[in-house]
């Protein structure tokens, strides 16, 4: 079936997106989950439109529309934002507000999920009152988990190329020496029927060594990956046009292949931009099904262009600022989750009028669908591999009084060998969601909280019940201890330098009712 492009463009303010399956919920007064294959035809209605008066003066008057209770998106894994953010504020600065994606801090975290057996998902929400002071709002956690990774002796064979940015801003330790220093460790971690091509780029693309397999030829790779060196000007499109060349003529049957791009993505010659670089790809990218996998490295770094290219080439991105972060990524992640289980994964969810009032999604502003485009598998959704979790949040406002449902959502992926869809849905009632977050059961849902209260922050807007730079940072170092989690002392740190350089707090206009901007 052939895809058409990614198209983002839903209601004015949709900002629901990956993992918002709100099924299964933990807590007792959650509806119970359940397979809807057979089910298709009770996904949510669109939000209804009241139609124009009839007669003179009145056919030039409508009614206003009925607040959207109704949002559809694609699903994320990316968690680049968050690397970057780190990197930005340990050299002293506080990171760009467009560079800042609240999706990707949040989905940084281990959220402890229940994962399914099977293919497919298992989903799960639960919530709390955001704080005393704002009493009638809760936050909402919704989290989508696969099964999880096979180990590397499992899975299929991988023919991975890596296209390598050699031009001159890459000319740094923390650049172009950690690429190769992260290669090194990758050629270490692979199987011996494993498959690596290596293609630079500064302003022309070159092929370095041709899919080779990894046995007997170790040393040969390593050779190739020490003999980079820098050069000129950045031609992203024509490393990437070369490295899908490549991927193509090396491709494994059967087997997992992908394009790794390695740069600090920012592109200065020939194609500078991501629809005009994968349009020259995109046979080869659907025929073959090879995903692009964009790993962002140096403190100047293009984060929407890289953004922008692997959300379209069907992967995700993330970044690393040293060698503990490209050991994660290149030892802990890449080799075990090389394959898929879903392609273009989407959600819908329907919010209940008469409970909610108004809501809001935490991030995902660029991962909108049309609410008629979810069940049309030509539209681009996401990619989610083995071993992955998606977490979205939301700032949910009760009615007074409310009780019983509050929303119900289904997700919608395809198989990634057969094509075939396959749909799971699920509801959430207001008990799950009125108990007190700060001090709660669920630590992960509160190192969820701080992460996205922290995120919106930075890019200078605030939540209901969001606490200052201060609270977060101390709620976040006692959550360290907590959860004895080296990465939320991580957080801890990142919050405390974002403090000194920044302070004080947002508020957040509290107005109309539905989906909130």
């Amino acid at each position: 079936m052939e895809h058409r492009t990614r198209k983002y463009r839903g209601p004015v303010g949709l900002l629901l997106a990956a993992g918002v399956l709100l099924t299964g919920c933990s807590g007792a007064d959650s509806g119970g989950r359940a397979t809807s294959d057979q089910r298709r035809a009770g996904a949510p209605a669109p939000a209804y439109t009241a139609g124009a008066k009839e007669g003179g003066e009145a056919d030039r008057l409508k009614e206003p529309a009925r607040p959207d209770y109704l949002s559809t998106f694609a699903l994320d894994v990316d968690t680049a934002s968050y690397g970057y953010a780190r990197r930005t504020l340990a050299d002293g600065r506080l990171p760009g507000p467009e560079t800042v994606r609240p999706e990707e801090f949040v989905n940084s975290f281990r959220q402890g999920y229940h994962r399914p057996e099977g293919n497919g998902f298992s989903v799960s929400v639960d919530g709390a009152r955001a704080a005393e002071e704002d009493g009638d709002w809760s936050l909402v956690r919704v989290g989508l988990a696969t099964k999880a990774a096979p180990s590397t002796a499992e899975r299929p064979p991988a023919a991975l190329t890596f296209v390598v940015d050699v031009s001159g801003s890459m000319n740094s330790p923390d650049r172009l020496g950690l690429v190769k220093t992260s290669l090194g460790i990758l050629t270490d971690e692979l199987r011996d029927d494993d498959s690596i091509s290596l293609v630079t780029f500064s302003d022309e693309a070159e092929t370095v060594l041709p899919m080779t397999r990894l046995s007997g030829h170790r040393s040969r790779i390593r050779d190739a990956v020490d003999s980079l060196e820098p050069g000129a000007s950045t031609n992203v499109g024509a490393g990437i046009e070369r490295g899908y060349e490549e991927a193509v003529e090396g491709r494994r049957k059967g087997g997992n292949n992908r394009v790794v791009l390695l740069s600090d993505a920012l592109a200065n010659t020939g194609d500078t931009e991501a629809d005009d670089i994968l349009e020259r790809i995109d046979s080869a990218r659907r025929e073959y099904g090879i995903t692009l996998f964009g790993v962002g490295v140096g403190s100047d770094y293009g984060d929407a262009f890289m953004e922008q290219l692997t959300n379209k080439g069907d992967g995700h991105t993330t970044y690393i600022a040293d060698e503990e972060q490209a050991r994660k990524v290149f030892v802990d992640q890449l080799p075990a989750h090389l394959e898929l289980t879903a392609r273009d994964a989407k959600a819908q969810v329907a919010f209940d009028r008469k409970t909610v009032e108004k809501f809001k999604l935490i991030g995902y502003e660029d991962r909108k669908v049309a609410d008629d485009d979810f069940r049309d598998d030509t539209v681009d959704g996401g990619e989610v591999g083995p071993g992955h979790t998606v977490t979205a949040l939301y700032a949910v406002r009760l009615r007074d009084g409310a009780s019983g449902h509050v929303a119900t959502a289904t997700v919608r992926w395809l198989d990634p060998k057969t094509r075939k869809p396959h749909e799971e849905t699920g509801s959430v009632t207001t008990g799950a969601i009125t108990g007190t977050l700060w001090g709660g059961r669920s630590t992960r849902l509160q190192v969820t909280a701080v992460a996205a209260y922290f995120a919106e922050n930075l890019r200078g807007t605030a939540l209901p019940g969001a606490p200052g730079l201060g609270e977060l940072a101390d709620r976040a170092e006692k959550l360290a201890t907590t959860t004895e989690d080296a990465s939320v002392t991580k957080l801890a740190d990142a919050i405390t330098r974002a403090e000194r350089l920044k302070g004080g707090r947002d508020t957040v206009e509290d107005k109309g009712e539905g989906e909130m901007d």
